[in-house]
């Protein structure tokens, strides 16, 4: 039950969607800075494949917790102080001394964008009615791919001019601190709390299918998030094009997977068959065609193949996320969506801790061929896994 509700779906899908924009600047542009971590640090391909799974690691940790306490005590403290904390974490980046420190910094930004997604996917299911709930989801979900894309663009673009890469990350923070103030004074869906003994994750394990759903997602987030790590620097050193149109690149990955989360929603919602039965086998869809496009992407030769792969790429394996929190809310109690929610996003961040630093390792010892081969075959289990899935129900 939803109390206190006093605008319409359209008002507060957009009022999620603004925060889950400014916090994924934030937290995206680590992805974004990474040529520059190389050159001012003077670290590896694999160092960078640590720094990214530090920055995942301190996400993951508080997952769980976040989403236990907003299952009891509500969504919207939670959201405000996670993004306040997110602006924090992005000026300890720009003041970092050192590469050790930088880990440091990046693990506190991780931690506090663990309030995202608890956070918001349970704001959708108290604001958004039934009949919408997919679409408003997807648009949500935008937010992750627009704030990757934003600074995707933003910070290669600081860091190539006189400015420098930190200014970025200091506008990220006033932007952070402004909407922590708008999210508070108009949000008020926030659903009946809980007695503070909410649901947790293994009550969820027992749910028919969570735990397969859990490493289909594990698999092809290896895929979204090592995309999204290495994509820059892959254009940049592999393909030989500028770091700024190595951003522009990526970027527009994240515009096409910004669509591809939209029409999948919007395909759910108007599917006459129930969410459990069609979110597999639209899942198995995306998961078979990122693992054709991996395999492609090994045959890139010149910046405008480089452009046309990743975006085509970009909607399949950054498209899905959408439909994915929405088939976990599927199969859960309404009050244990957080910590589902939750436990889904600590599979997909288990994906992230792993692969970066393989991805990186095969790099540096054999070419990036191989490592784009990892992520294809990684793709390919998640399509069978998701398929299982869909014949199950």
């Amino acid at each position: 039950m939803v109390i206190g509700r006093s605008r319409g779906w359209k008002e507060y899908t957009a009022i999620i969607l603004l925060w889950q924009v400014t916090a994924s600047v934030c937290f995206y542009a680590i992805y974004a800075v990474t040529p520059f971590v190389r050159d001012d640090f003077g670290v590896s391909a694999t160092s960078v494949g640590v720094l990214l799974t530090t920055l995942t690691l301190g996400y993951t940790l508080c997952l769980l917790p976040i989403g236990r306490v907003i299952d009891a005590y509500g969504e919207r403290l939670v959201l405000v102080v996670g993004l306040l904390g997110l602006g924090v974490g992005s000026v300890g980046v720009t003041v970092a001394p050192s590469y050790v420190a930088l880990l440091v910094a990046v693990f506190v930004l991780g931690a506090f964008y663990a309030t995202a997604m608890p956070g918001t996917n349970i704001a959708v299911f108290n604001a958004i009615p039934h009949e919408r709930l997919n679409t408003a989801m997807g648009i949500k979900q935008v937010g992750v791919t627009a704030g990757s894309g934003i600074s995707a663009i933003a910070i290669p673009w600081f860091g190539a001019t006189r400015f420098g890469w930190e200014v970025g990350f200091l506008l990220a923070t006033a932007c952070a601190g402004v909407v922590s103030v708008v999210f508070w004074l108009v949000y008020d869906a926030e659903g009946e709390r809980g007695d503070g003994d909410s649901v947790a994750i293994r009550d969820h394990l027992e749910t028919p299918g969570y735990v397969l759903v859990l490493l289909a997602g594990f698999l092809l987030a290896s895929g979204l998030f090592t995309t999204t790590g290495y994509t820059i620097l892959y254009v940049d050193e592999a393909v030989g094009a500028t770091v700024v149109f190595a951003g522009i690149t990526l970027a527009g990955a994240q515009v096409s997977g910004s669509v591809g989360r939209i029409v999948v929603g919007w395909l759910a919602d108007r599917l006459s068959t129930p969410l459990r039965t069609s979110a597999p086998v639209i899942l198995c869809f995306q998961a078979g065609a990122s693992f054709v496009l991996f395999l492609s992407v090994t045959l890139v030769d010149s910046r405008l193949t480089a452009f046309a792969l990743f975006a085509a790429l970009g909607f399949f394996v950054l498209g899905w996320p959408g439909i994915y929190y929405s088939y976990i809310g599927s199969l859960v109690p309404s009050e244990g969506i957080g910590s589902a929610t939750a436990g889904g996003q600590i599979a997909l961040n288990c994906g992230a801790l792993v692969t970066p630093p393989v991805f990186g390792y095969l790099v540096d010892v054999r070419s990036y061929a191989a490592a784009w081969i990892v992520l294809a075959l990684a793709a390919l289990a998640s399509t069978v896994l998701f398929g299982v899935l869909s014949r199950r129900t």
